[in-house]
């Protein structure tokens, strides 16, 4: 059965208030189609995790640049101003995590696992309002599971069944994301038929995605 929609119907699944996963590397390997879709529409107020805002033209900062996000829970904004300035000026809520803790956190909650316990950002500003587990005599922050009503991602090639292969490194946080949400929507450059995929290039299974992007 395709699992192929309209890039209208992926983003009809965003509703405004909801948290969204956003796969990408500076924009490597993220969802561009439908987050360009999504400018489109009138949704705001978004949570988004991501790894970084991009740019204010590429990956998930272009909807912060459009101030459609309200917070964002990521590992670095640098490369992105506008992020930069609606954090400043309050507009914007941006949570810091070090990029390892936020792939854990992300794994996590795919895994169904209650957290990961790790030194980094002990005696930072990271740990505050966090518990602090001792085990064996040394301390560990505990950060607890990241999980997302949708998750968009980016892939070099699906099948029609929803199988996705991600070429070098666009593969990035896509895999670990498509584990960590309730629906799971993947914008390929490329839909083959099912079984053109080799299965060892199959990096994100079926199971996982509700949806494709069709062209």
């Amino acid at each position: 059965m395709s699992k192929q929609i309209s890039l209208q119907e992926a983003v009809s699944f965003i509703k405004s208030g909801m948290t969204i996963m956003v796969g990408g590397f500076l924009g490597l390997g993220s969802p561009q189609r439908i987050l360009d879709a999504l400018l489109e529409t009138d949704v705001k107020d978004l949570t988004i995790i991501t790894n970084d805002t991009g740019f204010p033209d590429k990956g998930p900062g272009k909807l912060i640049a459009r101030h459609r996000v309200s917070k964002v829970i990521t590992s670095h904004i640098g490369t992105n101003p506008a992020t930069g300035e609606q954090y400043h000026s309050g507009e914007l809520q941006v949570i810091f995590v070090p990029q390892g803790t936020l792939i854990e956190q992300i794994r996590c909650a795919g895994a169904g696992l209650g957290g990961i316990l790790t030194p980094t950002g002990l005696g930072t500003i990271v740990a505050e309002g966090k518990d602090i587990i001792n085990v064996d005599g040394k301390d560990y922050l505990l950060e607890k599971p990241l999980k997302a009503d949708i998750a968009l991602i980016g892939a070099s090639m699906a099948d029609e069944e929803g199988n996705l292969y991600f070429r070098g490194t666009s593969r990035n946080f896509n895999v670990m994301m498509a584990m960590a949400a309730d629906l799971v929507i993947a914008d390929p450059k490329e839909i083959v038929k099912t079984g053109d995929i080799l299965p060892e290039n199959v990096h994100t299974q079926s199971i996982f995605v509700n949806y494709i992007v069709g062209k």
